[in-house]
């Protein structure tokens, strides 16, 4: 039983997570939705008829095309992007209030349906035929799923969206909505905080704010109060490397808008929840009382964000419940800081931290973190050319701790590109490190098994950074020297090694066209010599880096195709269709394996 609880908790936080993730990409859109309605609209701060006109058609159509969109390229890339985005038109036309949830439905059914039918037929196309097939499968299966949409799919979200409202609207009504807090503030410390407000506050409150000009859902999860009072007691009561640390923390969280940062102060003192649900539930009670609400979501949740997208009649309603907040869990801290007597060290702070680290791991059905790979001695550093900080949005303190490590890295004289990314969109590339926290390791190495992992506890303050620098610096001169051997880059296919090939690209400007026939060609000519080599074609710009692939490009594209992928091997081609070249690389395998 304990097991499938486990399981449950699981699918919950992956389930939130591919929420979030459809939005959070989105969320400039929403911001400018919010600031045209905050500035054009007839009670706004510049009244413009014909620029306010916009607002109708960015949330209709624009924002939930975006999140289908979006939906679709999560499961099946480009293909399954332009599906998803047809079959949200369907939802949209269909009902008579903006699809945010019909979005979150039909964009990842789009990319599911075309990522199955490419599957099953890819391999039985004829060779020219590529295009065609490719072309008029988007369409036929976005046409079907459009119409499902319109007639079926539509009207049941409209139903369950206007469900949801009244539902909304009547905890509001019964002054109730301050005990969201109770579940809201545990699960954002658990995580799960991007997949709350984007994935649920967001949608439902442009629902409200297209009625009402704001709504105060919006601020429900975005709130820096309860999170700054936390800050502030540590800061004037707490002990050792918390105290230390807690002003910083402050700027991080209340300006920059980057919640997760106080998370881990939560985390080693459990009895914490108690001060940010306490501050929560009584910034909401200040919200609803004094009807504060925003125009669109901030994201981050700062202070800034949060007062930019703040309606006029309401900046002393938004203040008021920001500033409640920060008292109320400011003094349930202290009391409860004040009430520990005991001499913790920053050894024994970092054990507790640990602990807590491992007991939320399992909470989440992912083991220890005493069972994880993830350390910085068994990652191959030397074949790394980018590191990937990886987190379920890809954006706050994943985002923060690259900045960190590219600062050590520039300063170590190292020059390598360190990006943030979400754990959807990784790409599974063997000369990438990927960085995550402990608990998304399982669900990161299952998006990229062939790159290189290390695991932190805490994106902002990992003693591996400084481990990282010091191989990947020691190890540069050894680097150098290996990869002094040019790579094969010719269109002579003795000089290939092709014994190591494990994929062979096909690379022009679109990745469609003869580009695409000629792998049809090559893939036929393996198949028929019982050599299992996989054959795809694709853009050059969406090219990765692989020692193991053989890339087939015209002379013309090559000095781009070759940046792209430098650790590959090429082979250069006046015309695509030039079979004398696919029959010497198949000789020339055969020979080889």
């Amino acid at each position: 039983m304990a097991q499938g609880n486990k399981g449950i908790k699981a699918k919950v936080q992956q389930l939130g997570s591919s929420l979030s993730s459809m939005v959070m990409p989105n969320i400039g859109a929403f911001i400018a939705w919010g600031v045209i309605t905050a500035l054009f609209i007839p009670d706004g701060f510049l009244p413009n008829e014909q620029l306010a006109s916009m607002t109708d058609p960015m949330i209709t159509y624009l924002l939930p095309l975006l999140i289908g969109y979006t939906g679709g390229s999560m499961i099946h890339d480009q293909r399954g992007a332009v599906v998803g985005a047809i079959a949200t038109m369907g939802v949209i036309v269909g009902s008579d209030v903006p699809m945010f949830i019909g979005a979150m439905m039909m964009g990842p059914l789009g990319g599911w349906c075309v990522k199955k039918f490419d599957e099953k037929f890819s391999d039985k196309i004829r060779a020219g035929f590529e295009m065609l097939v490719n072309n008029f499968s988007s369409g036929l299966i976005g046409f079907a799923l459009a119409i499902i949409g319109y007639y079926a799919i539509g009207p049941i979200v409209t139903t369950l969206t206007e469900w949801l409202g009244l539902g909304v609207a009547t905890i509001v009504q019964a002054g109730l909505l301050p005990l969201a807090n109770i579940f809201i503030e545990p699960a954002k410390i658990l995580f799960l905080n991007n997949a709350i407000n984007h994935g649920i506050l967001t949608p439902l409150g442009a629902e409200q704010s297209i009625e009402a000009g704001k709504s105060i859902l919006f601020l429900l999860e975005a709130n820096p109060g309860p999170g700054l009072g936390v800050l502030l007691a540590f800061t004037m009561f707490g002990k050792g490397s918390a105290k230390a640390s807690a002003p910083g923390a402050i700027l991080i969280q209340f300006v920059g808008g980057i919640h997760e940062i106080y998370f881990p102060y939560v985390m080693m003192k459990p009895l914490m929840f108690l001060a940010v649900i306490a501050g929560g539930m009584s910034g909401t009670f200040t919200f609803q009382l004094l009807d504060a609400g925003l125009r669109s979501a901030a994201s981050p949740g700062s202070i800034l964000a949060i007062l930019g997208l703040t309606p006029p009649n309401s900046y002393v309603a938004v203040i008021a419940g920001v500033v409640v907040a920060t008292i109320v869990s400011f003094l349930v801290a202290m009391v409860i800081l004040k009430s520990d007597h005991s001499e913790i060290s920053d050894e024994d702070l970092a054990a507790q931290q640990e602990a807590v680290q491992s007991a939320k791991q399992e909470s989440k059905g992912q083991g220890s973190a005493a069972a994880d790979t993830g350390d910085v001695q068994d990652a191959e550093l030397r074949k790394v050319n980018r590191v990937v900080f990886a987190c379920d949005a890809g954006m706050g303190s994943s985002a923060m701790g690259a900045s960190v490590l590219r600062k050590k890295m520039q300063e170590a004289g190292i020059d390598m590109s360190v990006t943030n990314s979400s754990i959807g969109k990784l790409q599974d590339d063997a000369n990438t490190l990927i960085i995550t926290q402990n608990e998304l390791h399982d669900r990161a190495i299952k998006k990229a098994p062939s790159a290189e992992f290390v695991t932190v506890e805490n994106f902002m303050d990992s003693p591996r950074y400084g481990e990282i620098v010091e191989r990947m610096k020691n190890e540069t001169t050894q680097a150098e020297s290996d990869e002094a051997t040019p790579t094969d880059t010719t269109d002579d296919v003795e000089e290939l090694k092709l014994a190591k090939v494990e994929h062979i690209v096909f690379a022009c400007d679109a990745g469609m066209g003869s580009s695409a026939m000629g792998a049809s060609v090559l893939r036929n000519m393996l198949k028929k010599t019982d050599l299992d080599v996989d054959v795809t074609n694709i853009a050059i710009n969406r090219l990765d880096d692989d020692a193991q692939t053989l890339v087939v490009t015209q002379k013309e594209l090559y000095d781009r195709a070759e940046q792209k992928a430098p650790s590959a091997q090429f082979v250069t081609v006046d015309n695509f269709m030039d079979t004398e070249v696919y029959e010497e690389i198949v000789e020339r395998m055969k020979k080889q394996q």
